[in-house]
């Protein structure tokens, strides 16, 4: 059976589950070439770093930031249902790959490095190792899936528990993430630095 005359047949999810790898690949490279290690320079791998103002941090593969990147996943998923409603899951998390991999590169421009020591909490902050920077974004598809698979309202309580239980581990989270990167609050900063 052939579509109809102007219809194109739509890809199959392997299409776009492809296209999400490769751009994770491209990622990858991307970093690479802009001069950022592949692993921590200490010379080995942790599952979780649990410092935040360490040389470690944002170097392995989890760390306190990583449930910012599973919420950017939740976000993601809900953006791409309202923006992308009658296209295929599998498009929406490939878009949702774009979004997140374009962050990580552009996160690890000199810019942004700068602009997080001088705005935020992250004073030593020097980027992101490449495994770490992939794994971001293994985590924001993990984040994307979850909120594909549960109510809403799961959703939403998870991101409300996991944005209250980063803020009183280490003050920081996502929200203050977002607001100290575009309108930095010297106030904040100055409560979160009380707490290192």
């Amino acid at each position: 059976m052939t579509a109809p005359p102007g219809l194109r047949p739509a890809w199959p999810p392997a299409f776009w589950y492809r296209i999400a790898a490769l751009l994770l690949l491209i990622q990858a490279i991307s970093l690479m070439a802009m001069g950022r290690v592949l692993i921590c320079d200490c010379g080995y791998i942790r599952l979780f770093e649990p410092g935040v103002n360490t040389a470690g941090n944002s170097q392995h593969l989890a760390d306190w930031y990583t449930p910012s990147h599973f919420l950017h996943g939740v976000l993601f998923f809900l953006l791409t249902s309202a923006l992308f409603r009658h296209h295929a899951l599998a498009f929406r998390f490939a878009f949702a790959v774009l979004l997140e991999a374009g962050w990580e590169i552009l996160e690890n421009t000199p810019m942004v490095i700068a602009h997080y020591r001088n705005e935020t909490m992250a004073l030593g902050y020097s980027g992101d190792s490449v495994l770490n920077s992939v794994m971001d974004s293994v985590f924001m598809g993990l984040g994307f899936f979850f909120a594909a698979r549960m109510p809403v309202r799961v959703s939403v309580l998870s991101f409300l528990v996991l944005e209250i239980g980063t803020l009183i581990m280490i003050r920081d989270n996502l929200s203050l993430n977002i607001l100290m990167l575009t309108w930095p609050v010297e106030a904040v900063k100055t409560w979160q630095a009380a707490g290192g």
